[in-house]
């Protein structure tokens, strides 16, 4: 005898009423948003933990949730190897990272991974460079074109931009993708 399954079944989807309550369609409890990002965390940090015994390099891992995202830092002796040049070595170990929480969890990360406190010293000069930008596109009425930006720094310009009252746009393709800051 064979049985029909529905839509729901099939791919696994709960329903409204599941998701609200915090079930699944088995009457588990469902992870909080919070535990998932706190497991993402583990699943990192253990990643990165391994990475650090292999490069017989010291740090130590501190895991957060900040906002929407998972975060994790690593601090500790010389890690500048693991930052590179503007960055680039701390980008490619965030997907890297990001790539092994997925194959955990079979869900898309947007971990963010500091090293040596470099993104918190980024995000401090792209304030600075935002809020030059916005008091020129005020007293001159135009728009300001920046340099070519990260995804990470266009999104710290953006909201810095916003918190101000006034609008940005990303424009160009990558590597030369810039945020525009436009007038009120």
């Amino acid at each position: 005898m064979s049985e029909q399954l529905t839509d729901d079944e099939t791919t696994g989807a709960s329903t409204e009423a599941d998701t609200e309550s915090g079930t699944t369609e088995g009457g588990a409890a469902r992870p909080s948003k919070v535990q998932r990002l706190e497991h993402e965390g583990d699943i990192a940090a253990d990643y990165l933990e391994e990475l650090l015994d292999i490069a017989d390099l010291d740090g130590d891992l501190d895991m957060d949730v900040e906002g929407d995202r998972a975060s994790v830092q690593i601090g500790g002796a010389d890690l500048s190897l693991l930052v590179g040049r503007n960055g680039e070595v701390l980008e490619a170990l965030q997907e890297l990272t990001r790539l092994a929480v997925y194959r955990e969890t079979g869900e898309r990360s947007r971990l963010m991974l500091d090293i040596d406190g470099h993104r918190a010293q980024q995000r401090e000069r792209l304030a600075a460079l935002a809020e030059t930008s916005i008091a020129e596109v005020r007293e001159s009425g135009e728009p300001v074109s920046l340099e070519p930006m990260s995804a990470f720094e266009r999104k710290v310009v953006h909201d810095a931009v916003a918190a101000a009252g006034l609008t940005s746009e990303s424009e160009g393709a990558e590597p030369k993708r810039h945020v525009v800051i436009l007038p009120a």
